[in-house]
């Protein structure tokens, strides 16, 4: 198992939670919360065998989250000396003060305290240590192994790392300390047609993950495989023809319906969503409160989870950013809304026992708010059904297989999402690529079509860096598990036809 970071731990971290902490209770603060946070961040991208972007960026700060007189302030500083971050204290105080009229009456849901606890995520290798050299030269070997195949015009490799160091102490009495590291690799290729200057492309279907570089360069990793294969997969859709629109039966692999997952159910299952808090910004959701254990949300067949758990999920940690402990939760089950996905103010708002630990900042600059969990679709119990078995029901369908473009209505409720490959289904089999083809549903009612659920040999732990919220924004890395999944008589678009191409 690795160990905390040594450079980390040989911060002030006691001195600084002393001195702010107690600014903070001499202040009258009923509940504070000191984050120290460091960031490391790396970025590569190679296309066609040449380095085109690398960052190395790191970020370290602090910030002091007060409750006091029922309002809640922050702030932050990058100064890691004793008197300014004592300074937090005053300056989130005053915060809270001149809030208070507007939003008074704040109460944070019990917790637990947990004291004194260091955790590390799993994983061999960090990979923010991995040399710059060493992720160029594989990333241009993928790159310039694609260009020498017939077909392939272009090709694009990178790489996003980081690794993250947390330390949180509050007037509860917890100190609590982990790091967690994440990767996300993605390879391209490219194929125009110099006459009509029309592109396809063929991507990589590796997830990002809650791992190390060991994910990308180790005995379990795909990619090598993966980036044989691209281009006959790339030179068999550039020859499929286009779509025919209509109903079909879709049997989605996990590479493609996560992202379906993450947006209408991830998403719509945020309390502060359902609320209105995110309104302005990042929509709302048609999922209310009031519809708690009433809602259809979609066909019996339908579990969905929360979870802060998930080994190597990039949502797994040990405690989130207010201190709670890392759960488990249900959100829907037998196809009805169960859960939603809280904090600890919402928590205490709107009747629930406690948070189910879904706090969490991108910096140690910004407010912890409410953001997503591990989400997943929970697979059948057994091993199968297989994917073959699924398909082998479906008298005419389409396969699909690996994320690519989508759009939501602000309630979640309306979508559209394509994919890198579809496969046409005919009696039973797989009958070779179709281009051009967008699946588009109400989100209740493409739940409702769920007939048929692979088993956990299927199951698949897809995911984004990248997901947005807030105002200012901020970014969160979420996983969404889930096994391969059949829907009857879903809406498929050709999507060159509807852009008018």
């Amino acid at each position: 198992m690795p160990d905390l970071d040594a450079s980390f731990l040989g911060l002030p971290l006691d001195t600084l939670a002393d001195a702010a902490l107690g600014r903070a209770r001499s202040l009258g603060a009923t509940n504070a919360e000191l984050r120290v946070e460091r960031l490391h961040t790396q970025v590569v991208v190679v296309r066609d065998g040449i380095v085109e972007t690398t960052v190395d960026s790191t970020e370290l700060g602090v910030g002091l989250r007060v409750l006091h007189g029922g309002a809640l302030g922050f702030a932050g500083t990058v100064a890691l000396a004793p008197e300014a971050v004592a300074s937090l204290a005053d300056e989130a105080v005053a915060l809270a003060r001149a809030t208070v009229g507007a939003g008074g009456g704040v109460e944070l849901a019990d917790e637990p305290v947990h004291g004194d606890v260091h955790w590390v995520s799993p994983h061999d290798v960090d990979p923010t240590t991995v040399p710059l050299a060493d992720k160029v030269a594989t990333l241009a070997r993928w790159t310039e192994q694609l260009r020498r195949a017939p077909g392939v015009d272009h090709a694009v490799a990178h790489a996003l790392t980081v690794a993250e160091d947390t330390h949180l102490a509050d007037l509860a009495g917890n100190r609590l300390t982990q790091r967690r590291v994440r990767v996300h690799p993605v390879v391209e290729a490219v194929a125009i047609d110099p006459v009509s200057g029309r592109f396809e492309t063929m991507r990589s279907l590796v997830a990002p993950s809650g791992r190390g570089w060991e994910h990308v360069e180790g005995p379990t990793s795909t990619l090598d495989a993966e980036v044989a294969a691209l281009p006959d997969l790339l030179a068999e859709k550039v020859a499929a023809p286009s779509v025919a629109p209509g109903t079909y039966d879709l049997v989605l692999d996990p590479t493609n319906l996560w992202l379906t997952v993450h947006e209408s159910v991830g998403h719509a299952t945020e309390l502060d969503r359902a609320l209105g808090y995110e309104a302005a910004y990042a929509g709302t959701s048609f999922a209310t409160l009031e519809k708690l254990g009433s809602l259809r949300y979609g066909s019996p067949l339908m579990h969905v989870t929360g979870d802060r758990t998930e080994p190597y999920g990039l949502a797994t940690v040990a405690f989130d950013h207010e201190g709670v402990a890392a759960q488990s939760f249900d959100l829907v089950r037998d196809g009805v809304l169960v859960g939603f996905q809280l904090d600890r103010r919402m928590a205490a708002e709107h009747g629930f026992r406690r948070s189910n630990g879904c706090a969490f900042a991108d910096s140690p600059l910004h407010v912890p708010i409410q953001r997503m969990a591990n989400v997943s679709l929970q697979p059948a119990p057994g091993d199968g059904p297989s994917i073959e078995e699924l398909v082998s029901g479906t008298e005419r369908g389409l396969y699909v297989v690996g994320d690519k473009s989508w759009s939501i209505d602000m309630q979640r409720h309306n979508f559209q999402f394509t994919g890198q490959r579809f496969y046409r289904i005919e009696h039973g089999r797989l009958a070779g690529q179709v281009r051009d083809a967008a699946y588009q549903a109400t989100t209740t009612d493409f739940w409702a079509a769920l007939d048929g659920l692979g088993g956990r040999s299927t199951w698949v732990l897809g995911g984004a860096f990248n997901c947005g919220k807030g105002q200012p924004g901020q970014v969160a890395p979420v996983s969404h598990g889930c096994p391969a999944a059949r829907f009857r008589q879903v809406r498929v678009l050709n999507s060159r036809a509807e852009a008018g191409r």
